[in-house]
C-alpha cells in the first residue's frame, strides 16, 4: 500500500483550519481494504451558519473580494490552476487512497481540472452586458453581476474535476462560496482548499464544510442567506434541493443529476472500434459516472459479433490496487458494492445472459468485476434504473425509428451517443434525441469550453462553457432618462 501523508482534516472557513462546533468527526474509509484512512470534522448547520456569515461579509460590496478587479480574479485562478499542477501527484494519490480511483486517471483529472481553473481565469473580465435600443428617450444597459453566497455540494465520484467545475466559473463571476464536499472524499477538496489560501484569495471567499446530506448539505440549501445552490449527484438527492431551496427565499438552482445514457451502434460500424468504444463508454471510473453509456443499443446485423467482443474486452479489463498500473480500481464504500451487486443479482434473475463478470473480485475491498450483459429487454432493472458501476447491458433493435423511442423511452437526459459512418443518420439521432450531450463515433468528451447538464430527470441549468459562468450571474437592467434637447 502506497504511504499517503493526509494534511488537512479541520473545516476551512474564512481562510482557517478549524474544528467543528460539535466538535464531532467522521472516518473516510479506503475502499481497497475497507480500513479507515484518518478522522476528519464533521461540519452541520452550525458551522454552515458560521462559513455562510464569512462567505456573506466576503460578498459585501466594499471587501475586498468584490472591488478585486475581474482580471485580479482571473489572475488569482491561474495561480490556483499552477499550484495544483504542482501537487498533482500528492493529489492524485490521496484522490485513490480516498475513493480508490487509478492513481493515472486521478492525475490526468488534476491536470483536467487546472485546465478549467484556465477557461474561466480568461472568462472573469470578458463578462459584460449590453447596450438596448429602448423605446423612448431613454439609454439602456444591461450589468451582469455576481449571484451572491453560493452553496456548492459536490460528489465522490470526480471530487477534483467536480470540484473545479463548481469553483471556476463562480469565482469568475465574483460570487463567495461554501462548498461542502461528499463525505466519502472529502480529503482532496481541503488539499485545495490549503492552495485556495496560498494563491491569495481573500478569507470568506471559499469556506469547505465536509458533513453528511442530511446536516450539513440540508442546513445550506435551507440557509436564508445562501443565494445559490449547485449539486451534482443523484436525481433523488437533486428532487429534495429544489423543495428545500425555496423555503427561506427563492435560491436560484442548478442540477446536474443521474442518468441512463444510451449508446446506439448501427450496422455499418467497425465492430472492433465500436465495442472498444461501448465500453469506455460503460465502464470508465468503474462505471461510477452520471452519464456512462450503460445502455448499449446494436443493431441486430452485427449484434452477435458485438456481444461477443464486449464481453472479449470485459474480460480482459483489469481490476486491483488501483496505485498499480490497473484500468478499475474498488467501488466507492460499501453501500454502492452492494447496490451493484444487487443489480447484478437482478440482470441475471430476469433472464438476461450474463457474458462477463457476474460477481464480486476477492474477499477484501470493494471490487467488482466487469460485468456484461446480453440479451437484455427494455422493461428490465438493469435496463431502467441508474446502476453506478462496472455494468454495461447490450439490447439489440433493428431500425432507427425503433431505436430514437426506445432510447428517449427513459425519465433521464444527460448524454447519448451513435457510432456510425451515415453522417445523416447521425445528425438525424443528435437531432431527435432527448439528452444534453450527445456524442457522435466518441462518448463522453467532455471540455472547458462545452456546455453539460441534462434533460428530464438529469437536471437543471449547465455547467462548463458561457453557460457555466452565466449560472453564477444575475442580469440588472439600467435604464436613464435623456432630455429630449439638451441644455447647451
Amino acid at each position: 500500500m502506497v504511504k499517503v501523508d493526509v494534511k488537512y482534516t479541520k473545516l476551512f472557513i474564512n481562510n482557517e483550519w478549524v474544528d467543528a462546533v460539535s466538535k464531532k468527526t467522521f472516518p473516510t474509509i479506503n475502499p481497497q481494504d475497507e480500513t479507515i484512512i484518518i478522522q476528519v470534522a464533521e461540519g452541520d448547520k452550525a458551522d454552515v451558519d458560521i462559513a455562510v456569515a464569512a462567505a456573506r461579509k466576503a460578498f459585501h460590496r466594499y471587501s475586498p473580494w468584490r472591488t478585486m478587479d475581474a482580471s485580479q480574479r482571473g489572475l488569482l485562478l491561474l495561480k490556483l490552476a499552477d499550484l495544483m499542477e504542482s501537487q498533482a501527484r500528492y493529489l492524485a494519490e490521496l484522490e485513490t487512497l480516498d475513493c480508490g480511483k487509478p492513481v493515472k486517471t486521478a492525475e490526468e483529472e488534476v491536470y483536467y481540472s487546472a485546465s478549467v481553473l484556465r477557461y474561466y481565469a480568461g472568462k472573469a473580465d470578458k463578462i459584460h452586458g449590453n447596450t438596448i435600443p429602448a423605446d423612448g428617450e431613454v439609454l439602456s444597459m444591461t450589468l451582469k453581476e455576481p449571484v451572491g453566497v453560493c452553496a456548492q455540494i459536490i460528489p465522490w465520484n470526480y471530487p477534483i474535476p467536480m470540484l473545479s467545475w463548481k469553483i471556476a466559473p463562480a469565482l469568475a463571476a465574483g460570487c463567495t462560496l461554501i462548498v461542502k464536499p461528499a463525505e466519502q472524499t472529502a480529503l482532496t477538496a481541503l488539499a485545495v482548499a490549503a492552495l485556495i489560501k496560498e494563491a491569495g484569495f481573500p478569507p470568506g471567499v471559499v469556506n469547505i464544510v465536509p458533513g453528511y446530506g442530511p446536516t450539513a448539505g440540508a442546513a445550506l440549501t435551507h440557509h436564508p442567506d445562501v443565494d445559490k445552490v449547485a449539486f451534482t449527484g443523484s436525481t433523488e438527492v437533486g428532487r429534495l434541493i429544489l423543495g428545500a431551496a425555496p423555503v427561506a427565499n427563492l435560491k436560484r438552482v442548478t442540477l446536474e443529476l443521474g442518468g441512463k445514457s444510451p449508446l446506439v451502434v448501427f450496422n455499418d460500424a467497425d465492430v472492433e472500434k465500436a465495442a472498444q468504444l461501448a465500453h469506455a463508454a460503460a465502464f470508465a471510473n468503474g462505471g461510477q459516472c452520471c452519464c456512462a453509456g450503460t445502455r448499449t443499443y446494436v443493431q441486430s446485423g452485427i449484434y452477435d459479433q458485438f456481444i461477443k467482443k464486449a464481453a472479449e474486452i470485459a474480460n480482459g479489463r483489469s481490476v486491483g490496487n488501483p496505485f498499480d498500473d490497473v484500468q478499475q480500481g474498488p467501488q466507492i464504500d460499501s453501500e454502492m458494492y452492494s447496490k451493484v451487486l444487487n443489480y447484478i443479482k437482478a440482470g441475471k434473475d430476469e433472464g438476461a445472459n450474463c457474458l462477463a463478470g457476474g460477481d464480486k473480485c476477492g474477499d477484501k475491498g470493494y471490487y467488482i468485476q466487469p460485468t456484461v450483459f446480453a440479451d437484455v429487454k427494455d422493461e428490465m432493472k438493469i435496463a431502467k434504473e441508474e446502476i453506478f458501476g462496472p455494468v454495461q447491458s447490450i439490447l439489440k433493435f433493428d431500425t432507427f425509428e425503433e431505436v430514437i423511442d426506445r432510447a428517449n423511452n427513459t425519465n433521464y437526459g444527460l448524454g447519448a451517443g451513435v457510432i456510425t459512418n451515415d453522417i445523416t443518420i447521425a445528425l438525424s439521432f443528435a437531432k431527435h434525441v432527448r439528452a444534453g450531450s450527445v456524442w457522435v463515433n466518441t462518448y463522453d468528451h467532455v471540455t472547458s469550453q462545452t456546455p453539460f447538464g441534462g434533460f428530464k430527470d438529469s437536471g437543471l441549468g449547465r455547467e462548463l462553457g458561457e453557460d457555466g459562468v452565466n449560472q453564477y450571474l444575475e442580469v440588472k437592467t439600467v435604464t436613464l432618462a435623456l432630455p429630449k434637447k439638451p441644455q447647451l
